[in-house]
């Protein structure tokens, strides 16, 4: 390719990167808003129907789960099967959130909450079931830690994959340098910024195989096809995996399908499952664990199988010679 034309390559290729970054992190962002969050409502039908109308004026905004007392709404805060919960009692409606699982969530729900609260004359109380730690009451150095995270798991992948190893020896590096990713961010989060309240161990292991399952999917695809796969998976994490988190939100807070997508991306999926470690005793992990160490099997094994494709074949085996007969004088 000629100067002139790299130059044009170039000249085209940076505002369309741009326009990609700017797709990728603002669209989301702008267009943040509940959809199908799951709500809890607990209390008599009599009382919570003229809520549940309410609450179904803004359509599509809110997934209605029924309980039948506020103790069952709180175990499903809780476990995460719900965002939050309106229990109507004799006092007046009281609100059940969880500022752990996103404080802008619980914002939110409050305000909504407030707005569509059939007007009774009573306050709106306000419990916050499982908070989010005082060290982080905004959930601002939570989100500031996926993007470290991602960018760790890329160099690790690039580094093993520029540096020719191969196999084992990938594999091995790889796996060490994503566990001391996680103890060396456990440390930082949980015993320095107290920002992680959980289990110290299962935290770092959670930093760790989220570390992992990007570096193994950078060497992997590497491994099969070159060094173009790890600006290939760089892209993915970087420009999906990040901006489609919901880190900053929640996932149903997202545009769709960006919140499902994100939550099959390492930075997503890693996300949820720290929350879940680190401050809903290991509610709802099965799904981003198992989603996670898909990522780092599938890549671990593509480095295994691609250097098993780029041995070079074995040189084939010497014949023996046929002895001459000798010849008679």
């Amino acid at each position: 390719m000629s100067a002139s034309r790299r130059l044009v390559a170039v000249v085209l290729l940076v505002p369309v990167l741009a326009a990609l970054a700017l797709w990728a992190f603002a669209w989301p962002a702008a267009r943040t808003a509940p959809r199908d969050l799951p709500l809890g409502v607990a209390g008599p039908a009599a009382a919570t129907a003229p809520l549940e109308r309410q609450l179904a004026q803004h359509e599509g905004a809110f997934d209605l789960h029924h309980y039948a007392d506020g103790k069952a709404a709180r175990a499903a805060v809780e476990d995460r099967t719900v965002y939050g919960a309106v229990v109507v009692t004799a006092e007046g409606p009281e609100l059940l959130t969880a500022s752990a699982a996103g404080p802008v969530v619980a914002q939110l729900l409050r305000e909504a909450v407030a707005e569509r609260t059939p007007a009774t004359g009573a306050r709106l109380r306000t419990v916050d079931v499982v908070a989010a730690p005082a060290a982080d009451p905004r959930g601002a150095t939570l989100v500031a830690s996926v993007l470290p995270l991602a960018l760790a798991g890329i160099a690790a992948g690039a580094v093993v994959s520029l540096l020719g190893l191969r196999g084992i020896r990938a594999v091995g590096a790889l796996v060490g340098a994503a566990a001391l990713v996680g103890l060396v961010a456990a440390a930082l989060a949980h015993s320095w910024l107290g920002v992680l309240t959980g289990d110290w161990w299962a935290e770092a292991a959670v930093l760790g195989l989220s570390t992992l399952a990007v570096s193994a999917a950078v060497a992997g695809c590497a491994a099969l096809v070159g060094t173009p796969g790890i600006g290939a998976v760089s892209f993915v994490v970087m420009f999906l995996g990040n901006p489609f988190s919901g880190a900053a939100s929640a996932p149903r807070m997202l545009p769709e399908p960006v919140g499902a997508i994100g939550q099959w991306l390492p930075p997503g999926a890693g996300t949820t499952l720290l929350r879940s470690v680190s401050f809903f005793d290991g509610a709802a992990a099965l799904g981003p664990a198992l989603t996670l160490l898909w990522w780092a099997a599938l890549g671990l094994g593509a480095v295994v199988l691609g250097s098993l494709l780029k041995q070079p074949p074995a040189p084939p085996a010497p014949t023996p010679e046929t002895p001459r007969p000798a010849l008679v004088a």
